[in-house]
């Protein structure tokens, strides 16, 4: 039998596939809120009780958390794991929803019907795409294309504070694929498939700047003692130079430049730098100079102050010096930026900066290094080249802005590239109200990994 047969079941079924999501979408699976907590079993209960329908060992296994839910199938190779969430963020503020958020319903638009329900896309819209796949592969098939691994974790939503404990713990048993498919993400626009090959990975700082021991009058202290507020703005101001470019020292090292065949990729995406900034009303790009937008959000590493603050905040004016003064900054990192290196590397800049009679006190909001997936494995090609038969424009390998620490985990912990492959859009309002999955994403989607299944089967892996 052949790929046809299979793109033709799925077409065939898609009224089907779209009733089973409606069903998980009704599961109202919050796992930042332990008001929710039975909700979040009895969403991986339904998982499990489809993939076992569908012949896989799959169990949901217990968790300080919510449950992870791992399965088993098939023979051959490649050994291909597939990686989603079922948990969803919280829904509020529940007034500006259009419809309970957790009765899923299928709407006209203007870009055309679309699922609207939490969760539709960010993630069981997108995980129940590879799920379909399987069947609709299953049926015509009768068996599975190659040897399979399910992980579909609970707590995507709230951080993940069961992963990296799991992923140790069983670690023989999950290190034994070849490659992670991840669905967590999106399509460059709407007529162009992506893979995502770089994520940025990310550093968070908070510093609080210290001088007199209670806040002063200015009147008649102003000029004479030190203003942490003036402090913490000099340091801020220092963080990049008059061209763009971070002046922590050493703070480029590990970052690479785009190679010319990747650089020729992403400017023939035709990518309007110009609307792109004009959709939030701005019209200046405000990072390195001589660097195009798509290398700034996506293979360029950035400093950005995130929430400052100090002094007299409220109605009205107080005319006081601060006893101390806050800031929040993040990083966000690319290549083999080392986090921790980093982190010593600001904080000691920051220590040099400091006059006399100021202190600083820090505090570390996480860190993560960037991940970088090697396209040198045929299977990369393979799979863009299966995306591309799917879709109007070409397949293209992309950068993310974002971060996904799941794929750094996997190589970290379990030896494993991942290959991130979604077909979210930028307007299906993730975490946010209304949040919607068009027709036309599930539909292809479920098409897109039936081709990258019956590619990937024909392809050595590295």
């Amino acid at each position: 039998m052949t790929l046809d047969a299979v793109l033709a079941q799925i077409d065939s079924d898609l009224d089907a596939s779209i009733d089973r999501l409606k069903d998980l979408l009704r599961i109202p699976s919050i796992s930042t809120d332990p008001a929710f907590k039975d909700d979040c079993q009895k969403a991986a209960d339904w998982l499990v009780a489809d993939l076992v329908s569908l012949g896989v060992d799959a169990e949901a296994r217990p968790t300080p958390g919510h449950p992870m839910i791992i399965g088993h199938v098939g023979e051959g190779a490649p050994h291909l794991m597939f990686y989603g969430h079922y948990d969803v963020q919280p829904v509020d503020p529940l007034n500006l929803w259009n419809r309970d958020p957790f009765d899923p319903a299928i709407e006209d638009t203007p870009k055309g019907k679309v699922i609207r329900a939490r969760g539709a896309c960010d993630d069981k819209g997108q995980l129940m795409t590879f799920v379909e796949a399987f069947r609709a592969w299953k049926t015509v098939h009768g068996k599975w294309p190659c040897k399979i691994t399910f992980i579909l974790e609970g707590e995507e939503e709230s951080g993940s504070p069961s992963l990296v404990p799991f992923l140790k713990e069983n670690a023989p048993e999950l290190s034994q694929p070849d490659i992670a498919m991840i669905c967590d993400t999106g399509l460059f626009d709407r007529d162009t498939p992506a893979i995502t090959t770089m994520l940025r990975g990310l550093l968070g700082e908070e510093l609080t700047i210290k001088g007199a021991d209670k806040d002063l009058h200015s009147g008649m202290f102003g000029g004479a003692a030190i203003n942490p507020i003036r402090v913490l703005t000099r340091i801020i101001a220092s963080l990049h130079d008059e061209t763009g470019r971070i002046t922590v020292p050493n703070f480029y090292d590990g970052v690479p430049e785009l190679s010319n065949s990747q650089k020729a990729q992403w400017e023939n995406l035709g990518f309007d730098a110009k609307g792109f900034l004009a959709d939030v009303d701005l019209s200046v790009p405000a990072g390195e100079q001589g660097r195009s937008v798509l290398e700034m959000i996506w293979s360029r590493p950035t400093c950005e102050v995130n929430g400052i603050w100090g002094g007299y905040t409220g109605d009205g004016f107080k005319t006081v010096l601060p006893a101390e003064a806050s800031a929040k900054i993040s990083f966000r990192l690319v290549g083999t930026q080392d986090p921790m290196e980093i982190r010593k590397n600001f904080r000691a800049m920051v220590e040099s900066m400091l006059p006399q009679d100021c202190t600083v006190e820090f505090a570390d909001h996480g860190a993560g290094p960037a991940s970088v997936m090697s396209t040198e494995d045929p299977a990369f090609e393979a799979a863009r080249l299966a995306l591309t038969d799917e879709w109007p424009n070409a397949a293209a390998c992309i950068g993310s802005g974002g971060s996904i620490p799941i794929a750094g985990y996997f190589q970290e912990y379990l030896g494993l590239p991942s290959m991130l492959i979604g077909f979210g859009l930028d307007d299906d309002q993730l975490h946010s109200p209304n949040e919607k999955y068009d027709l036309r994403s599930f539909h292809k989607g479920i098409r897109s990994w039936a081709r990258v299944l019956d590619a990937l089967t024909q392809t050595d892996t590295a």
